[in-house]
């Protein structure tokens, strides 16, 4: 089993920053994901990565969020720069069991966490 407790959501302006962190509990998952929910629409994988650390990122946040865990591996990470008003949404950790390959699909995953808020203003 595998417990994900995230916190750093957050109201920020257009352009800003946030770096969400997930509290990771347990070791029976092969990969780490995020993944966002806004109001009407589904569930969308955003950064996931693996535990030789390859990650992979949806087109949508490329070049912006960056997913990193920390070397004891119980601490996932979101950094977000440049954020726009379209990234707000429920935000979400996740842990699936299998290792590879990367995956943003949510079926993929099992374990997830409450979720945090965020909220870009232009």
């Amino acid at each position: 089993q595998v417990h994900l407790v995230e916190s750093g959501g957050d109201s920020v302006q257009a352009g800003g920053s946030l770096r969400l962190s997930c509290v990771v509990s347990g070791n029976n998952y092969g990969t780490l994901g995020w993944f966002r929910q806004a109001p009407g629409k589904e569930r969308e994988g955003i950064a996931g990565i693996v535990r030789d650390g390859i990650t992979t990122y949806a087109d949508s946040v490329k070049g912006r969020f960056t997913i990193s865990q920390d070397n004891a591996k119980t601490s996932l990470y979101l950094q977000m720069n440049n954020l726009k008003s379209e990234d707000t949404a429920m935000y979400y950790c996740a842990g699936g069991l299998y290792g590879w390959p990367p995956t943003l699909n949510p079926r993929d995953y099992v374990y997830w966490g409450q979720g945090t808020q965020v909220t870009v203003s232009s």
